[in-house]
């Protein structure tokens, strides 16, 4: 890919990512952090990452949705049958480009990304059933990090990470 590649994650300590096909918490800081990473770029997400979305197409981003079945309807979005597929799609423009999940996406994407921002949850949830992918410290660097305390719309502390890849 010639252009820069991001993923845009919610992770919990433990890597925990996702319950039941749902978020595994409501941070309202994350949503708006989430929002503002990618606002005016392309996310590129799974078919059940598209199904969970409350209001359907994100405004303000190009949509495209990975599906295997190329006649899924996405109203606001576009459908490829594969990641190669997305990606040139993805191609055809000037916008940075963020995987959004779900869990087979970042797994499948994470050896070819060169950013990820993270919202690290500072808890921890055992019923979780989607990770997301060990992060290896030999190839990953911080270069930003920002800590918060829970409040009253956040109910965890979390913590925004910006990594890049050595």
């Amino acid at each position: 890919m010639s252009k820069n590649l991001s993923i845009v994650v919610a992770v919990a300590r433990n890597l925990a990512i996702g319950n039941g096909g749902d978020l595994l918490c409501h941070l309202s800081a994350d949503l708006k952090h989430f929002k503002a990473v990618t606002m005016g770029g392309t996310v590129i997400m799974g078919r059940r990452t598209w199904q969970s979305l409350p209001k359907g197409a994100l405004p303000g981003r190009r949509n495209i949705v990975i599906t295997r079945d190329a006649a899924f309807d996405a109203p606001g979005a576009e459908v490829a049958t594969s990641l190669d597929a997305a990606i040139s799609l993805a191609e055809t423009d000037d916008r940075k480009v963020f995987i959004i999940g779900g869990g087979k996406l970042y797994a499948s994407t994470i050896e070819m990304v060169d950013t990820l921002y993270l919202t690290v949850i500072e808890h921890e949830f055992p019923d979780a059933d989607t990770s997301f992918p060990a992060i290896d410290s030999e190839k990953w660097e911080v270069i930003d990090e920002e800590k918060h305390e829970a409040d009253e719309k956040n109910s965890y502390p979390y913590t925004f990470k910006t990594l890049r890849r050595r």
